[in-house]
């Protein structure tokens, strides 16, 4: 399925939110996601099913200054 991740349109395997940020390379990075414009809590990220054309924004926490 082809999905929007963070502005890039992506084809994928994966099914959930979780599956999909394994196969994308974020699988257990400290990461907060949003789908399709809401927050999404690491712990529904399993269950949360993905759909085609869905968009899904990652954000990894930066260190700097």
């Amino acid at each position: 399925m082809k999905i929007d991740v963070n502005g890039e349109m992506r084809d994928i395997a994966a099914t959930s939110v979780d599956a999909a940020l394994a196969e994308l390379g974020w699988g257990g990075a400290r990461v907060a996601t949003a789908l399709n414009g809401e927050f999404l809590p690491k712990a529904a990220r399993a269950d949360t099913a993905l759909r085609d054309g869905d968009r899904l924004e990652v954000l990894a926490p930066m260190q700097g200054g």
